[in-house]
């Protein structure tokens, strides 16, 4: 994997970094509506900035840089965790990683249950991996979206890496009735947190990071572009 990276110029260029553009990139979807949104803004949109300056702690918080396609390894695969953008940015001087998943009308993919039907040593090493990252201790229920697991442990994994002070997992959703909002719900409550709408939920976590959860609803005009 490159540690190379190149400036984007235009939201059309997000494109080839997807695993299936001619699949993903279409009107309407996930994938072209986030490009447009954060490559529009050169920072970040202006509803996801509303909700993170709302914590005292990201009161000035600054873009650095934002990777779209962003691929974090995780061990027992060749598969890497590809965030649909990582961010780096400073508040109070300190740096806070972020993992950017965009929806619209599509699900968090499969459960845990249905991620473990006919399970390989490989998938229980990477499981118990993302479990440790996330400080989970006992098994979480089984109904739980595996993809929000390893999401948050990107976010985690690249705080470790670039010594962050605080990690964020982010969903924008251009879903203008927030579909699939109970799946992300359910996974913020296994950590005791209270998800809602447009706000961040911070976790007590390990004394060298601080642990975030966010629900942004995008602008929904960025759907027809």
């Amino acid at each position: 994997m490159s540690k190379i990276y190149l400036p984007s110029q235009n939201p059309n260029e997000w494109a080839q970094l997807l695993a299936e553009p001619d699949k993903q990139w279409k009107q309407g979807y996930s994938a072209r509506a986030l490009a447009h949104s954060w490559q529009e803004a050169d920072d970040f949109p202006p509803e996801v900035k509303t909700v993170l300056l709302a914590v005292p702690e990201f009161s000035n918080l600054e873009l650095l840089l934002a990777l779209p396609e962003h691929r974090v390894p995780l061990p027992g695969s060749s598969r890497p965790s590809q965030s649909d953008i990582w961010s780096l940015a400073r508040a109070e001087g300190n740096l806070v990683s972020i993992a950017v998943e965009g929806k619209v009308s599509e699900p968090f993919g499969p459960t845990l249950r249905e991620w473990l039907v006919g399970v390989s040593p490989g998938k229980l090493e990477r499981l118990k991996f993302i479990y440790t990252q996330l400080g989970l201790i006992a098994p979480p229920p089984d109904g739980l979206r595996y993809q929000l697991f390893h999401r948050t442990a990107s976010a985690i994994i690249e705080a470790k890496r670039f010594n962050a002070t605080h990690a964020i997992m982010l969903i924008h959703s251009f879903s203008q009735t927030d579909e699939w909002f109970e799946d992300y719900q359910a996974f913020v409550a296994i950590f005791g947190g209270l998800a809602s709408v447009n706000r961040i939920v911070s976790i007590p976590f390990r004394p060298e990071i601080s642990l975030h959860f966010a629900w942004v609803r995008g602008d929904a005009k960025f759907l027809i572009k």
